[in-house]
């Protein structure tokens, strides 16, 4: 084994008591909406017993982590308040606590719900604004020890460099969790496929998902039905299987140690296959 491939076995993320190796595969972050309005998957999972139902489902398929979120993020959505987010994702948060091992990520801004998922079992607070909106997620991660993913976006999708520019996002978004408390090995960057950029933009951030690499934290990509396939493809959100096989091969032999999607089964095929390629493996000469 080579230096450099020691080097990124060392590599982990911690999640509260939880600790995941990086470096030898790709974890797979199961979708779990908990909501009426999600642009692909909107109602299918909004009671209790269906939220629970999939999420073992995709568990089984392979997920390693499940990402329970309460509010649709999509181009357009209606905003919900904190106490029908909370009615919403809590219920679910408690019900798998209980029954799953596997670690579970709160997608929220607001700091009474990261709050409260946590203190009903979540492990990771993902945060689409990189905590530089809502100021108390940083200090709320660094008391629990929760894992953060740290995801970028733009109220103007106006950039110079795009990659210059979410890199300096990145580095504000660090600094922030850093300085509040929250160690560098709790810290996930999330270039936000999707979220204030257009297809040019995405498909240039795609291509140059290695740039990230040398901030020092892990990478994680969320392409999963996006329009960016939708766009290229010509395909509505429920026919962008294949396309997002493609972007998930690309961010893991790009670098990235998770991927957020919808297809379990599928991408866990397709991660590991990528792997078997791109990292140090039991198969590797």
């Amino acid at each position: 084994m080579t230096n450099k491939e020691t080097e990124r076995t060392e590599r982990i993320f911690r999640c509260r008591e939880r600790v995941l190796p990086l470096g030898k595969k790709t974890y797979i972050m199961g979708i779990l909406n908990v909501t009426p309005d999600s642009f692909s998957d909107g109602g299918q999972f909004f009671t209790i017993e269906r939220a629970v139902e999939q999420a073992h489902r995709m568990i089984e398929e392979g997920a390693d982590i499940i990402d329970i979120g309460g509010e649709s993020s999509r181009p357009g959505f209606a905003p919900v308040d904190e106490e029908e987010e909370l009615r919403r994702v809590l219920p679910v948060v408690a019900a798998l606590s209980s029954r799953l091992d596997a670690p579970l990520s709160i997608d929220t801004t607001k700091a009474a719900v990261a709050r409260k998922a946590l203190d009903a079992g979540a492990h990771i607070i993902n945060d689409i604004w990189g905590f530089q909106k809502e100021p108390a997620l940083p200090r709320i991660a660094a008391e629990t020890g929760a894992g953060v993913i740290l995801m970028h976006n733009s109220d103007t999708g106006v950039y110079g460099d795009i990659i210059a520019d979410i890199r300096a996002f990145f580095t504000r978004s660090a600094a922030i969790a850093l300085d509040a408390g929250v160690t560098a090995d709790r810290i996930v960057l999330d270039p936000g496929i999707g979220f204030g950029k257009d297809t040019a933009q995405n498909l240039a951030v795609m291509r140059r998902l290695r740039e990230f690499a040398d901030l020092g934290f892990p990478l994680l990509t969320g392409t999963s039905r996006k329009s960016l396939v939708g766009n290229v493809l010509g395909l509505p959100a429920h026919d962008r299987l294949e396309g997002t096989a493609a972007t998930v091969a690309l961010s893991v032999a790009y670098g990235a140690d998770f991927v957020r999607v919808h297809d379990v089964k599928a991408m866990k095929r397709v991660a590991a296959m990528t792997d078997a390629m791109t990292r140090f493996f039991p198969y590797a000469s």
